[in-house]
């Protein structure tokens, strides 16, 4: 009984979002007594198919090394601090359409730790500033985030209107990231120490980056099947055949990537889609929420409001079912990855990157010491920091663009 227990309390630690949307609609279910048929008729499967398959597809990029041999070429034409500060940002910031942002952190992440490591400067910014980069990045595209592709095929937006929202957010988030970039690279005193931090990379530092890229015949499959998922996103395919090739590519390719998926998420997308159904079926309920969306206005506070409260993805799912104002919702959803570490759980990846590799420093006497809290309190109070910031600014421009 106590080991089960404590697996419980691990469960919930290690899956939150899981847990509470389990919990959610368990206790909808059991209060409100919907039939299966309801149930069965929330659950968006074409959206859980195409989530399935863009996970699995780019597990196997993964497995062939084909983000890191990317950046380990391109890392060897950085020459300054500043020029490796922009191509480590715009990397992610790019990548994240394509990949996901919770992909390109944990891509990117460890390689710039390790990097700025190497070269001795602190790397805290520059993995605060990445998972700016990935969370305004994966905005602009379908299959940047969750939230994102399911609102495509929620909603029913066309390409042309899908990408004329999200460049509401793309341009000032490209300008903005670049005028960070710019000042963090400013020749300046260092913060201790008292010397100027370098504006050259001495020594060739990154040029021992060497990454093999794996290719082989599976190579063209993945490829292949990469692109039959961005015609169904797209709707110019039906989602049952790409899954269907989906499936049997993986399997005949690596049956192994299926272990890789991210299965939490589709559970919880599952729990938030009954949950949010069978409320929508309680009058009282229905009625104040979209009193809460009566306006484009108030649509883009409150889903702003509530990404910062039960992260982005939740809160979309979430109001989705009470308003028809999709445009406004899409937008604050995405903006309201900004803000607390919570708003995205792509931010938490990147926190518990850093946390665990700036939590044990070298002794001087040898051994490794533990220093956790401290650094983690520090990567709070900066990732807090640039977030707010840029949430009040961006959140601005983009509503009045």
């Amino acid at each position: 009984m106590k080991t089960l227990l404590v697996s419980f309390k691990n469960f919930i630690k290690r899956e939150p979002v899981l847990f509470a949307a389990l919990l959610l609609a368990v206790g909808a279910v059991c209060l409100l007594r919907p039939g299966v048929e309801l149930c069965l008729q929330a659950i968006d499967f074409r959206t859980l198919a195409i989530l399935f398959s863009l996970m699995i597809v780019i597990k196997a990029f993964q497995s062939q090394n084909f983000l890191d041999f990317v950046a380990a070429r391109l890392l060897r034409l950085c020459k300054t601090r500043r020029s490796l500060y922009f191509l480590l940002t715009y990397l992610v910031f790019f990548s994240s359409m394509f990949v996901t942002n919770d992909v390109a952190l944990l891509t990117f992440v460890p390689i710039s730790l390790l990097i700025f490591k190497r070269i001795n400067l602190p790397a805290l910014h520059i993995v605060v500033l990445e998972t700016l980069a990935a969370n305004l990045g994966s905005c602009i595209t379908p299959m940047g985030n969750p939230q994102n592709l399911y609102l495509f095929s929620y909603y029913g937006f066309g390409a042309l209107e899908f990408f004329a929202l999200t460049a509401k957010i793309a341009v000032p988030a490209f300008l903005l990231l670049t005028a960070i970039v710019l000042f963090l690279t400013r020749r300046r005193l260092a913060d201790h120490g008292g010397y100027e931090q370098p504006q050259t990379l001495a020594g060739n530092v990154l040029q021992s980056q060497v990454v093999r890229l794996k290719v082989d015949f599976r190579t063209v499959f993945y490829v292949a099947d990469f692109v039959l998922c961005l015609l169904a996103v797209f709707h110019t395919v039906n989602y049952l055949i790409m899954l269907c090739a989906t499936v049997v590519v993986m399997a005949f390719c690596n049956w192994r990537l299926f272990k890789k998926v991210d299965y939490s998420l589709l559970l919880t997308f599952v729990g938030f889609f009954i949950f949010t159904k069978t409320l929508s079926t309680v009058p009282a309920f229905s009625d104040f929420i979209k009193s809460l969306l009566s306006s484009p206005l108030k649509t883009y506070l409150t889903g702003i409001a509530a990404s910062q409260i039960i992260s982005n993805v939740p809160a979309a799912l979430l109001l989705s079912g009470f308003t028809d104002n999709g445009a406004m919702l899409l937008l604050a959803v995405n903006v309201g990855g900004l803000g607390t570490l919570i708003a995205s759980m792509a931010s938490v990846i990147s926190f518990k990157l850093y946390s665990a590799e700036a939590a044990v420093v070298e002794c001087p006497q040898g051994g490794r010491i533990e220093t956790t809290g401290r650094h983690g309190h520090s990567y709070f109070a900066v990732f807090t920091a640039y977030n707010v910031v840029l949430l009040a600014v961006l959140g601005i421009i983009v509503y009045l663009l």
